[in-house]
């Protein structure tokens, strides 16, 4: 029993840390990708994360390029998750859902937004603020 227990409980752990990219959901999966998202804000590039650096929030696990990002966001995690779950802020404005492309993405008044695309990104771009109204707007609903 014990060995079927410590079987069971490695093949989650496994899973528990794999980079592979995920769509935001309230499953626990890995966030944006496993990059991180301090990252984003610090030095103005998103940088691969490693999962010894790991936090649990929102129903994911996020990985952290260094012990300094990952206690960083683990004290105010909504100042750096991106918005919209991680989805695509263009998909958001125009009232569905795609996975956000953690290479693909812009920060707007302190906030990360992640795109699908470089389609998605220059649509954005064209009306910022409008997009950002009907993202949030939206949101609620998708």
């Amino acid at each position: 029993m014990l060995k079927k227990f410590l079987t069971v409980a490695a093949v989650a752990l496994a899973g528990l840390f794999s980079t592979q990219p995920a769509e935001a959901t309230n499953t626990l999966a890995t966030a944006i990708g496993g990059y991180d998202a301090v990252s984003y804000f610090e030095d103005g590039a998103p940088k691969q994360g490693q999962a010894k650096f790991h936090h649990f929030w929102n129903g994911a696990v996020w990985f952290f390029s260094s012990e300094e990002n990952r206690d960083t966001f683990a004290a105010e995690p909504t100042a750096y998750a991106p918005q919209y779950d991680g989805y695509c802020a263009w998909a958001a404005s125009q009232n569905y859902k795609r996975p956000g492309d953690p290479n693909v993405w812009q920060i707007k008044d302190g906030k990360l937004y992640l795109k699908v695309h470089e389609g998605a990104q220059k649509k954005w771009r064209a009306d910022i603020p409008t997009h950002i109204a009907q993202g949030d707007e939206n949101w609620v609903r998708i």
